[in-house]
């Protein structure tokens, strides 16, 4: 599903990916262990072409990505990649709701068919009922289940998240990533997600872990 070769990424003088080999297999739940500043986010923001790299190639679904159209490439990623942030990133002035929505709007999806796709997932992920609150509202692991949602509205062949724990107790962290392994049974979506804990990592099929600007496997 997901296939990066000899990536690189240099920022000036600094180069932060040294060569990045690896793929994911489709319906896969993958961790990326790294220490902070080891480029874990900087590889999962050119995966989800938020960043070009400085070299190399990335696939998804054997579509080379980086040759895309800066048009063509917006289309894929809205298509094809969901995204979950440690911070959410919800619009406080939305509901949940309506946060949910948007990347369905952006798609130029019908209201109703967006809202009734917003609600089922809602429903999966046992907030249905807090779909008219908005996020300040909303706690933590609440805030964090709307951001899957969204990410998921689409149906992405791909989600990536970065730290999606990192503001959660042990509880939540513990219910969000049994809520990421449910998901990939119901839609068989393909997860990378980019964590410094290793625990969490564990509870995934595969780690890899960057350091250095490099990345092995670890099973």
């Amino acid at each position: 599903m997901i296939r990066v070769e000899n990536v690189k990424k240099s920022f000036g003088n600094l180069e932060v990916l040294k060569g990045i080999n690896f793929s994911v297999l489709k319906s896969e739940i993958v961790s990326v262990l790294g220490a902070s500043g080891s480029g874990k986010t900087t590889l999962l923001q050119i995966m989800g072409t938020l960043l070009n790299p400085t070299s190399g190639k990335v696939f998804i679904k054997d579509e080379d990505i980086y040759s895309l159209s800066s048009t063509k490439l917006a289309a894929f990623r809205n298509k094809n990649i969901g995204f979950v942030f440690q911070f959410h990133h919800l619009l406080p002035e939305f509901t949940a709701l309506e946060n949910v929505c948007i990347p369905a709007f952006i798609a130029k999806k019908g209201k109703k068919d967006a809202e009734n796709r917003a609600l089922e997932l809602l429903k999966i992920l046992n907030i249905e009922n807090r779909k008219d609150h908005k996020p300040a509202e909303l706690s933590g692991g609440e805030k964090q289940r709307v951001a899957i949602a969204r990410a998921l509205i689409n149906n992405p062949l791909v989600v990536l998240a970065d730290e999606p724990s990192g503001n959660l107790d042990s509880k939540n962290a513990n219910d969000l990533y049994n809520i990421i392994f449910k998901l990939r049974d119901t839609f068989e979506q393909t997860f990378v997600i980019v964590t410094h804990n290793e625990e969490h990592a564990k509870l995934t099929d595969r780690i890899f872990t960057i350091k250095d600007g490099v990345i092995g496997i670890d099973n």
